[in-house]
C-alpha cells in the first residue's frame, strides 16, 4: 500500500555494508536509502513481470548488485521468524544528448534547455521474492538529483526490510526496473537451517527438533540422533541430484534417541539426511555430509553406468551428479589405449541420468566413448561390446581443409597421425596411395565431418589378403611336394606327419585355444549376455565358437549333429569346452540326471538349442571321468547361486562371472597364459563389455538392486 514520501540520508558512491545478525521488532517492513529519494513503495498489488528491454532515452537509474542478510522479525524476545533483508546497489545507464556545433549559442540563454540537467533522475525500482509456497513483489520509486551523478557512476544503494522466508529454504530474489533497460538481476540463496545458526532460543520451531551427529568406525558411519525418548520424529535418506529432482532412497519414523547404522558402501556425494519433528508446520533440518569422502566418490564411479543406446546415442547412469569430461575415440585391434578423436562432446558437468546424441554421421564398431575425472580415465564403452561384433581391422583417417579445396590426409596410428605418401615405414605411408584410391572411389565410410575436418574409416581386409597370397601359393606347393613323399614312402612320412600334426597342436593352443561355448536358450535376455561374453573373449587369443553365431548351419544339421562336429574339433585342436549354468540349464541337467529318456521325450526345445542336444554326450563324459582338462563350468553373478551347479559337475572347475575372471581367463587360455598382471587387464576388459549386459539382465528378472542393500537402524 502507498506510503508517504519521505527521504533517506545516503553518502554518493559504493559504502560496502556489514550487518551483523541481528533483531528487527515488530511486523512492519522499512526501506531506506542515500541521497536518493524514495517516493513511496507498493506491495501486495504489484505485478511481478519484468517485461521486454527497451532503449533508455537517457541517463537512467539501474540496479546492478543484490546483496543480502539474514536477521531475524520478533514479535515477541522468544517469538521470531527468520527474515531476508535485501540491498540493491544502483548506478546510472546511459548519457544525456550532447547538443550539435551549430545549436550551441542558441540555446545556451535558454534556461529550459538546462532543465533536465537540473532534474532528477526517477525510477521505479521492482523487487521480487519468492521462497516456496510464498512470493512478494515490492515496488520502490526512487530518484537521485541529475547534477550530482555522471554516467556510469554508483550512487548508492536501496535497502528494504525484509523478506520472511522458512528455516531450510531456498530464496530467489529479482531486481529490475519498470520499463526495463537491462537484464534483470537474480539472485540465489540457500537459507540455513536450525542447525547452522544460533536461533533454537528465538525461533519455536527449532525448540523441539531433533539433533543429528555424524561419526564413523572403521567401515560403518554412525547417525546420532539427540532427542527425548517421547518424541516422535521424521528420517529421511535421499540423493539430492543437481539435475534433477531429489530420489528418496530410505525413510522412516522413529521415537526417541537413535543410532542409525550405515556400511560405507552406502555412501555418496549426494547422499543426504533429512530429520523433522512429527507436528504440524514442522522445520526439517537437512544436512549432505559425505560431498567431500573420498569412500563416497569412489562408490560414486563403482555405480556409475556408461551405456552406448543405437544407432548412436549415449547415457551415463549414475546416482549423483558428476563432475567429469566425455571424450571420443578410436580402439584399433589388437589392444592399446584408446585414441582421442575431433568429434566434441560435453566436456564439463557431463549430465548423467540422460540420453544424449553421439555427433555422427555413422556408427562404427571400433569408435568408443570414454568418461574421465581430474585427468583419470573412470569408463570405457565401445560400440563393438552392444553390437557383438569384434573390432574391425579398419584404418582411421583424418583430413584437415584448407583455403581453396586444399586438403591434407593422415592415418591415426599407434604412434601419432602417419601423413599419407609419407617415407615413414609404417603400414599408412607403404598403402598410402591405394587408401587414397580407396577414398576417391568411395570405399572409406565417413564418420563424421565439419567444415575444417572429417573422419573416414577405411577397410584394409583385402591388403592383408594380398600380403598373404603369396604365402598361400607357397603352402599349397609345399602341401603338394608332401603329398608325393606321402605316396612314395608312406611309412616314413606317415610318422613325421604326426610329430608336425603334434607341434602344431602345441602351438595353436599356446597361441589361440579353441573354446565352445554351451549354454541353454532361455531369453532373448541371456542370449544377449553370452553374446557379449562370447565378443570379449574374441578379443583374447581364443577362437570362440558359440552357436549364437552359427545360426545358419545349425539349422541345416541339426542341434546334435552340429554340437558332435565342433566338439570333435575344439577337443582335435586341444581346445575346452564351456558349460554356462543357468537356471534353465541346472533344470535340464537335473532332467537327464534323473530319467534321461523322460527328459528328452518330454521337454521340447527350441531347433537353436545346442545345450539340450548336447547332454547325451556331455554327462557320458563327466560320468566315465573324461571331463577334466576337456570342459569349464561358468554362471554370472546375481543369476545362479554357486551351489546350485549340480554336484557332478564340479570335478572341473566351475567359475562365478565376472568376479572370478582372471581364473577363467587363464583356465581357458592353458599353459600359454600370461602373468598375472596381463592376465587382470584382460579380465578387466572382458568385465567392462560384461558387466553393462549383466545389470540390464538382473533388472529385467527384478533385481532389487539399490546401495547397500538396505540400512539398518537401532538404539
Amino acid at each position: 500500500m502507498p506510503v508517504p514520501w519521505f527521504l533517506l540520508s545516503l553518502a554518493l558512491g559504493r559504502s560496502p555494508m556489514v550487518l551483523s545478525l541481528e533483531k528487527l521488532m515488530g511486523p512492519q517492513d522499512t526501506a531506506r536509502c542515500s541521497p536518493v529519494s524514495l517516493g513511496h513503495w507498493e506491495d501486495g498489488d504489484v505485478l511481478c513481470l519484468p517485461g521486454s528491454i527497451v532503449s533508455a532515452p537517457g541517463p537512467v537509474l539501474v540496479p546492478t548488485r543484490l546483496q543480502t542478510e539474514l536477521v531475524l522479525r520478533c514479535y515477541q524476545e522468544t517469538d521470531c521468524d527468520l527474515c531476508v533483508r535485501v540491498a540493491i546497489h544502483l548506478a546510472v545507464h546511459g548519457h544525456w544528448e550532447e547538443p550539435k556545433d551549430e545549436d550551441k549559442f542558441g540555446r545556451a540563454a535558454d534556461p529550459e534547455l538546462e532543465e533536465p540537467r537540473n532534474a532528477f533522475l526517477q525510477a521505479q525500482v521492482v523487487l521480487s521474492f519468492q521462497a516456496y509456497p510464498t512470493a512478494r513483489c515490492v515496488l520502490l520509486e526512487v530518484q537521485v538529483p541529475a547534477a550530482l551523478v555522471q554516467p556510469g557512476q554508483s550512487v548508492g544503494s536501496v535497502v528494504f526490510d525484509c523478506f520472511e522466508a522458512a528455516l531450510g529454504a531456498e530464496v530467489r530474489i529479482w531486481s529490475y526496473t519498470q520499463p526495463r533497460y537491462q537484464k534483470e538481476l537474480n539472485f540465489t540463496q540457500q537459507l540455513p537451517d536450525c542447525k547452522g545458526l544460533e536461533v533454537r532460543d528465538s525461533v519455536q520451531s527449532c525448540w523441539a527438533l531433533p539433533w543429528l551427529n555424524v561419526s564413523a568406525d572403521g567401515d560403518d558411519v554412525y547417525l546420532v540422533l539427540d532427542v527425548s525418548e517421547e518424541q516422535r520424529f521424521g528420517l529421511s535418506l535421499y540423493w539430492n541430484q543437481i539435475q534433477g529432482p531429489t530420489k528418496p532412497w530410505w525413510h522412516r519414523n522413529l521415537t526417541g534417541p537413535q543410532t542409525i547404522t550405515l556400511n560405507h558402501t552406502d555412501l555418496f556425494p549426494c547422499l543426504c539426511i533429512q530429520v523433522w519433528p512429527l507436528e504440524p508446520d514442522s522445520v526439517r533440518t537437512s544436512v549432505c555430509p559425505f560431498r567431500e569422502d573420498p569412500r563416497a566418490h569412489r562408490n560414486l564411479w563403482r555405480a556409475a553406468r556408461l551405456q552406448l543406446l543405437p544407432p548412436r546415442g549415449w547415457r551415463l547412469d549414475a546416482p549423483c551428479s558428476l563432475l567429469a569430461e566425455a571424450t571420443l575415440c578410436w580402439q584399433a585391434p589388437g589392444g592399446g589405449p584408446c585414441q582421442s578423436l575431433v568429434p566434441p562432446l560435453y566436456q564439463a558437468n557431463v549430465t548423467v541420468n540422460k540420453t544424449l546424441e553421439l555427433p555422427l554421421l555413422n556408427a562404427h564398431p571400433n569408435l568408443c566413448v570414454q568418461v574421465s575425472s581430474w585427468e583419470k580415465l573412470q569408463l570405457q564403452e565401445c560400440l563393438w561390446a552392444d553390437s557383438l561384433r569384434a573390432l574391425k581391422d579398419d584404418l582411421l583417417l583424418v583430413e584437415t581443409r584448407g583455403l581453396q579445396d586444399n586438403r591434407s590426409l593422415c592415418a591415426l596410428e599407434p604412434s601419432g597421425c602417419t601423413p599419407l605418401l609419407s617415407k615413414a615405414s609404417t603400414r599408412a605411408a607403404r598403402l598410402g596411395e591405394q587408401l587414397l584410391q580407396d577414398l576417391q572411389s568411395g570405399q572409406c565410410l565417413q564418420l563424421w565431418e565439419d567444415e575444417l575436418r572429417a573422419l573416414w574409416a577405411c577397410p584394409m581386409d583385402k591388403y592383408v589378403h594380398q600380403r598373404w597370397a603369396l604365402v598361400w601359393l607357397a603352402c599349397l606347393l609345399l602341401a603338394s611336394v608332401l603329398f608325393l613323399l606321402f605316396l612314395f614312402r608312406k611309412d616314413h612320412v606317415k610318422g613325421w606327419l604326426r610329430l608336425l600334426k603334434e607341434d602344431l597342436r602345441a602351438g595353436a593352443a599356446a597361441t589361440a585355444r579353441a573354446a565352445l561355448l554351451l549354454y541353454s536358450a532361455e531369453d532373448s535376455g541371456f542370449e544377449r549376455l553370452v553374446g557379449a561374453l562370447a565378443s570379449a573373449l574374441c578379443q583374447l587369443p581364443l577362437q570362440v565358437t558359440v552357436d549364437l553365431w552359427s545360426r545358419r548351419e545349425l539349422s541345416a544339421q541339426g542341434p546334435l549333429a552340429w554340437f558332435h562336429a565342433q566338439r570333435r574339433q575344439t577337443l582335435q585342436e586341444g581346445g575346452v569346452v564351456v558349460l554356462l549354468f543357468s537356471p534353465g540349464a541346472v533344470a535340464l541337467c537335473h532332467e537327464w540326471l534323473q530319467d534321461s529318456a523322460s527328459a528328452s521325450a518330454s521337454a521340447p526345445h527350441g531347433p537353436h538349442d545346442a545345450f539340450a542336444a548336447s547332454l547325451s554326450c556331455v554327462l557320458p563324459d563327466f560320468l566315465q571321468g573324461r571331463a577334466p582338462g576337456r570342459y569349464v563350468g561358468a554362471y554370472f553373478d546375481g543369476l545362479l547361486p554357486s551351489g546350485a551347479v549340480p554336484a557332478l559337475f564340479r570335478s572341473v572347475p566351475v567359475f562365478s562371472l565376472p568376479s572370478q575372471l582372471p581364473d577363467f581367463l587363464g583356465t581357458l587360455q592353458g599353459p600359454g597364459a600370461p602373468g598375472p598382471g596381463r592376465l587382470g587387464e584382460r579380465a578387466k576388459q572382458v568385465s567392462r563389455a560384461l558387466q553393462p549386459t549383466l545389470d540390464q539382465l538382473l533388472q529385467a528378472l527384478g533385481d532389487p538392486g539399490g546401495p547397500g542393500g538396505g540400512t539398518r537402524d537401532g538404539t
